[in-house]
């Protein structure tokens, strides 16, 4: 029997088979219905697909899938859909959104080779990213898709932007997964999660690949374990007297426009502390430079350190070889006997980090790096263990609390807003609670007992989210969209249009 991960994404027929019953899915019908009707009304004519990737939380294992650690995510039920169609006599790109007064009408090329202008953002760049992405991967793959077409789409998105859930990444992966169902063709998950995890490149992002691989590979009911070279997905239950509550903190977190101060730059120090601890665990500088791309690469040389002062710890080496004090690029430049200029000179996204860092914190990301990859397997033991429920929530709260503190303190990835909203979180019954996906914005998510679930949320609506809403920064009608609960939901699909 295939592996989840080796079997293409799933083509249906009828929505309840990925929204279920009930309400829910009355609420679908009427978006999907609306959605064709738009697509009509805007290109004169149907749409022949619609593909559907969903938002995510990352429940523990931050900024360490590019590090090459695992991470455990669950998908959301909150999606991105995109609608589309060939246009064979159309030479361009026409790109539209169902909320056309924040996102208006983009026309772009019908050419898979074009260069994004990232110095003006554009929301349409997202699709483009999986345009290109299809493109290259096909030409990989030696496969002839004939001259390129126009296009005609169509997107909704539930995934609030900014808010850490994955938005950008839900876009790119059902565009992706629209242009190659438009093309008659599908490939196995595992391979769409990494060529979309490269093709998300292509808007300025060092991304890791946990967005992607939760969006294509998740499974109903389970939140899953996200292993990388290669990648895997191994199902994680988790404890049914429990549920995960995700809060924004209305703080947007612009991963892709701030990339080169925040999440690049946090990329960029791990992948020079790598290097450094190389270095000053035996390693020939030039060697280093050349071979060592991110810690996991060095965890056993700092590993066999621990061990001959007894222990397995690889922060053991951290500690002893990486002070706590910023680096100069100078004082990195005299360990790696290279200026980094040259030895990431091909790497134009790093480039652009040197340009801007006025000093790089490498003690403190890689001691996050090695501890949270540490919290990952040990939330896995918990919940895969003989304990008591109980028990076993106080425990993976705790890690979920510890989790925090490292992303806030050592990363220094979290913000006013996020810390105030995890304060209340924890003072209103929440067992764990920490900020989620990149940072410097978005959400937070709390583990809570599913007994308090409705008084949770709806104290959370009284303390952080009530005077937001008497300073008129939201409305009072969107704050279903603002706090939720969330139950593990499913991946990624194709829907053939004659959606009933």
């Amino acid at each position: 029997m295939a592996k989840h991960e080796d079997l293409p994404v799933p083509i249906y027929e009828a929505l309840d088979a990925v929204y279920g019953e009930g309400s829910q899915l009355e609420v679908e019908r009427r978006r999907y219905d609306g959605l064709r009707c738009k697509f009509a009304e805007l290109f004169g004519h149907p749409p022949e697909v619609i593909g559907r990737s969903p938002g995510r939380v990352n429940l523990i294992g931050e900024h360490i899938d590019y590090e090459g650690y695992s991470v455990l995510p669950m998908a959301i039920r909150q999606d991105t859909i995109v609608a589309l169609r060939k246009v064979p006599n159309q030479n361009i790109l026409r790109i539209a959104n169902t909320n056309h007064h924040k996102y208006p009408m983009c026309t772009y090329p019908a050419d898979p080779n074009q260069v994004l202008d990232l110095k003006n953002h554009e929301w349409g760049h997202y699709f483009i990213c999986g345009y290109k992405g299809f493109y290259d991967y096909v030409k990989l793959k030696g496969l002839d898709v004939g001259q390129p077409v126009g296009l005609d789409v169509l997107v909704d998105g539930t995934v609030l932007t900014g808010s850490g859930l994955s938005s950008s990444t839900a876009f790119v992966c059902s565009s992706t997964i629209a242009v190659m169902a438009a093309f008659g063709l599908n490939f196995p998950k595992k391979e769409i999660a990494e060529l979309t995890c490269e093709c998300e490149r292509y808007i300025g992002t060092q991304s890791g690949g946990m967005d992607q691989a939760i969006s294509v590979m998740a499974k109903a009911g389970c939140a899953e374990l996200i292993d990388f070279n290669p990648i895997r997905a191994s199902d994680v239950q988790l404890p049914a007297a429990g549920t995960f509550v995700i809060a924004h903190s209305l703080a947007e977190s612009q991963k892709a426009v701030t990339a080169a101060t925040n999440y690049n730059n946090r990329v960029f120090e791990c992948h020079l502390a790598s290097i450094v601890l190389g270095i000053k665990l035996g390693m020939k500088p030039q060697e280093a430079s050349f071979k060592v791309k991110t810690l996991s690469d060095v965890e056993g040389l700092c590993s066999s350190f621990a061990s001959s002062h007894k222990s397995s710890d690889p922060v053991l080496a951290v500690k002893e070889f990486l002070k706590e004090e910023p680096y100069t690029a100078e004082e990195i430049e005299k360990i790696t006997e290279e200026k980094l200029t040259s030895i990431f000179s091909t790497n134009p996204i790093y480039l652009n980090v040197i340009k801007v860092a006025e000093h790089y914190k490498l003690h403190q990301r890689a001691r996050h790096v090695y501890s949270e990859a540490q919290r990952v397997h040990a939330f896995k033991d918990i919940v895969s263990s003989k304990l008591s429920e109980e028990e076993m929530l106080k425990e993976i709260g705790d890690l979920m609390n510890e989790s925090h503190y490292s992303c806030s303190v050592l990363y220094e990835c979290s913000c006013s807003e996020l810390e105030e909203l995890i304060k209340i979180c924890r003072q209103n019954g929440a067992l764990g609670a920490r900020l989620t996906g990149a940072g410097w914005g978005g959400c937070a998510v709390a583990l809570v007992k599913e007994s308090i679930v409705p008084q949770f949320i709806h104290n959370l609506k009284e303390r952080f989210y009530q005077s937001r809403i008497d300073k008129g920064d939201i409305s009072k009608n969107d704050l279903d969209l603002y706090v939720f609960a969330s139950k593990p939901s499913i991946g990624a699909a194709i829907f053939n249009i004659s959606i009933p």
